[in-house]
């Protein structure tokens, strides 16, 4: 890839690594795209995480429109599902990772 190609894609991808980076943002995305749920479901879900994190990934992925909280219910937006596609080619990557360090 010559550099004219690959500054702009190291921006795109520096600018989705900024909104949905971190250890849980894609997780707590992850859990939610079955079903919308409260807090505490959403915490026994995305396994490791604690409230007060838990609180500050919502807040930021509510301020990014991936996340809407009705009442005491959090839902993805129907933005959050342009994340579907990236959210199920690293499931599908992480598997093979697995089974490939597995294999040494």
């Amino acid at each position: 890839m010559e550099n004219q190609q690959c500054t702009p894609l190291l921006s795109a991808v520096d600018d989705a690594l900024y909104v949905i980076g971190g250890k849980w943002k894609l997780r707590v995305i992850t859990a939610l795209l079955d079903n919308p749920s409260r807090f505490n479901e959403i915490q026994r879900l995305v396994q490791g995480i604690s409230a007060t994190v838990l609180s500050t990934e919502l807040k930021a992925l509510e301020l990014n429109g991936f996340v809407q909280k009705v009442e005491d219910t959090y839902r993805l937006t129907d933005y959050s599902h342009t994340l579907y596609d990236v959210v199920m080619a690293l499931g599908k990557w992480g598997k093979l990772h697995a089974q490939a360090i597995r294999v040494k």
